[in-house]
Order: C-alpha cells, then sequence, then structure tokens
C-alpha cells in the first residue's frame, strides 16, 4: 500500500536510504553516504513530497519527489527488491504527474535497466555535481 510520509516515519525511512544506497552503489565508499546522511535527514527528505510503500506495517521502500518532478530519491529495503515495490511507487508517481524526471549514476547498470523498463529514457549524460562522477537524466512523459 501505498502512503505519504509523515515524520514519525524519518528512522526507517534513513535506515532504508543508507543501507541501500551502500548496496547500490558500491563505486562510492560508504564514508560518502554517511557523510551525506545529514543533509539527506535534515535538508532533502523535509523539502520533498515523499511516498512510502508499506506491507504489513512495515515501511518497505519511499520515493521522494522534488518540485512534484523530479525523482530525488527511489530506494527499496535491499530484502524486498525485486518484488514490485521500487515500481509500485514508480507508477503511483506517474499516476499523479504527466513528467517525472530523475538522474542516477551511469555505473548503476541496474537501476538504469529498471527505470528504462518503466518507461524513462536518457537525456543526457552529465557529472554529478557532488561527487564528479557521470550520471545520466532520464524522462518520462505521459502519452496523450
Amino acid at each position: 500500500m501505498i502512503k505519504p510520509y509523515t515524520p514519525d516515519c524519518q528512522g526507517r525511512v534513513m535506515a532504508i536510504w543508507l543501507e541501500s544506497t551502500v548496496q547500490g552503489h558500491p563505486f562510492l565508499p560508504r564514508a560518502y553516504w554517511e557523510k551525506n546522511f545529514p543533509v539527506v535527514r535534515d535538508q532533502y527528505l523535509p523539502s520533498a513530497e515523499t511516498t512510502l510503500y508499506v506491507e504489513d506495517g512495515k515501511i518497505l521502500g519511499f520515493l521522494s519527489l522534488i518540485d512534484g518532478t523530479f525523482i530525488g530519491a527511489l530506494f527499496v529495503d535491499p530484502a524486498h527488491q525485486g518484488k514490485g515495490v521500487g515500481r509500485a511507487l514508480v507508477e503511483d508517481a506517474k499516476g499523479r504527474y504527466p513528467q517525472l524526471t530523475l538522474a542516477v549514476y551511469a555505473q548503476n547498470t541496474g537501476a538504469i535497466g529498471f527505470y528504462q523498463q518503466m518507461g524513462f529514457q536518457v537525456v543526457t549524460e552529465q557529472p554529478n555535481e557532488d561527487s564528479g562522477l557521470p550520471e545520466l537524466l532520464m524522462a518520462w512523459q505521459r502519452e496523450n
């Protein structure tokens, strides 16, 4: 079930973020993500529109939208990846907005494939402004 984020969910959401981001980005050291943890928790999460995927009362994943069009975060508990959680969160966002964009590290081929399956297309490649590593800007637009 998709539910809106509430601040009392912050601990679980951030635990999912750290665990899945470290696992999904082996090309960056864990210390990089730990350094960014307070920024995500204190700046990005409160300013984003975040939805949760909840099953049997447990948060299994979340999606955060910035300015209603940019997917700033899509993270799923690693134990539940490949089970439709991410797909449900993206489909929910696609149902609410006519276009979406996101940035994904070029080395994260699993995520790129997932987003392509979800109908996103690569728009451009650019360096990530924080790490300097190449990332792909991807976009999806609802057909009329």
